[in-house]
């Protein structure tokens, strides 16, 4: 017995939305399934986020790109959420509405002197040397020896790799010109990698870390003093296994001298950002070096200054809020139990449960999502969906991309590049459109 159309349009074309489109046609449902973007492109931080220089890990949007093929999903790019379509008139049209617009703004530091120019929160630094139109505009000043990076996870690592790399290592990557150019020329020599917590806690993986021993002009530079023998018994197996390797890593790399390489990446652990020093920009950082007391970070009076002319911090990502939807203001997230927002909304992904985990660990959000969905809706759904979104949009005068379009805007980016660079990101939204449109 077949039943009616269940019309779905899902708000976000980063990894958690194909996941949850992915996990809606494996069930088979009879489903509608349109993804909206802001963007004319797709894929959300696997084109934005992830590293430039990570192209192996940027492949799974080939997996999307199949999801995306299936003759029951719609890509519809260049629609903004709020501005052209309203949660409200979504409603009306769908039968369900599927949140994944993640998490894409930067958590605040909160120390006197955060707002200096100079502080450049790491969202924004990474969209800028992402060519995420958001953030062409940038221009952060990169004219100083010493950077300043907090946090201890996999997107400080990165940052730190992409400031001491040189042209020739970024050469198969698709790093903007503009930013390659401005970091080739730029004084920088010494980046500090700052954890508030020691080797133990440190979030980056074992990957990402013994990256940093493989460059060429750059070596990191840790303190032997900082590191433990071992790592203790840990509850986790898996988390034991990663733990070891990077406190291994970790003990190869406190060997390396400064005067071994040009360029330094330094760890430091067990240190806390206090305080910004600068009158109109950054001049300096105040740290704190910290203890470990039952758990809880402790701070020991003891403080070090370091001079530097730009600090990022990487200390977590945030939602925004959605228009017309519940949201938790401690935690940014959308309020929700279990992925479900209210009567035929449901949320995957960071704004769902918080920027955390890997691009797979959105898997199993839209994996619930399906299952919640095929349980609400034994008979099928009402609503017109996808017929009555392209007659919105067109009285609108939106112009709307098809996944389609965003080939061409691929093709055209693929066939910009100088080898072995695997595209030349189009920078700008209108120029991406007249590829789409008029040529």
């Amino acid at each position: 017995m077949s039943i009616s159309k269940i019309s779905v349009v899902i708000i976000g074309a980063g990894p958690a939305g194909f996941y949850a489109a992915d996990a809606l046609i494996k069930k088979k449902l009879n489903c509608e399934i349109d993804i909206i973007d802001f963007l004319p492109t797709p894929y959300g931080l696997i084109r934005a986020g992830v590293a430039p220089d990570h192209q192996t890990t940027k492949k799974v949007t080939k997996s999307f790109e199949k999801v995306a093929l299936n003759e029951s999903c719609n890509f519809f790019g260049n629609v903004h959420l709020g501005n052209d379509i309203s949660i409200e008139e979504l409603k009306t049209i769908y039968d369900v509405l599927i949140i994944a617009t993640g998490a894409d703004s930067d958590s605040d530091l909160n120390i006197p002197g955060s707002k200096l120019k100079g502080v450049i929160g790491s969202a924004s630094f990474v969209g800028w040397y992402n060519a995420h139109p958001n953030f062409i505009e940038l221009n952060p000043d990169l004219n100083t020896e010493k950077v300043v990076i907090i946090g201890n996870g996999n997107v400080a690592i990165d940052i730190a790799r992409v400031l001491v790399k040189n042209r020739k290592e970024m050469a198969e990557s698709d790093i903007p010109e503009y930013a390659l150019s401005t970091i080739e020329n730029s004084p920088i020599s010494d980046v500090y990698v700052f954890g508030r917590r020691g080797p133990i806690e440190a979030k980056f993986t074992n990957v990402e870390l013994r990256e940093m021993g493989e460059l060429i002009d750059a070596i990191p530079i840790v303190d032997s003093e900082q590191l433990p023998s071992s790592v203790g018994l840990l509850n986790d197996a898996r988390d034991q296994r990663l733990k070891e390797k990077n406190l291994k890593t970790l003990h190869e790399f406190s060997s390396n001298k400064l005067t071994d390489a040009e360029k330094r990446v330094h760890f430091p652990f067990w240190h806390k950002p206090v305080k910004i020093i600068g009158d109109s920009k950054v001049e300096a950082i105040q740290m704190e070096k910290t203890i470990l007391k039952d758990g809880k970070i402790e701070s020991t009076g003891e403080h070090i200054e370091i001079e530097c002319g730009l600090v990022i911090p990487a200390i977590g990502y945030r939602s925004i809020p959605v228009k017309g939807l519940p949201f938790n203001n401690e935690n940014y997230v959308l309020v929700n139990t279990d992925g479900r927002v209210e009567e035929g909304v449901y949320t995957v992904g960071w704004i769902k449960r918080g920027p955390s985990g890997v691009i797979s660990t959105n898997r199993p959000d839209g994996t619930l999502v399906a299952d919640h969905i095929e349980n609400d809706f034994p008979n099928g759904g009402i609503k017109s969906g996808r017929e009555a979104l392209i007659e919105s949009l067109e009285k609108k005068n939106i112009k709307y991309v098809s996944f389609d379009g965003w080939k061409l805007i691929e093709k055209a980016e693929v066939s910009g590049a100088i080898e072995p660079a695997p595209r030349k990101k189009i920078e700008k939204i209108d120029d991406m459109l007249d590829v789409v449109f008029y040529k």
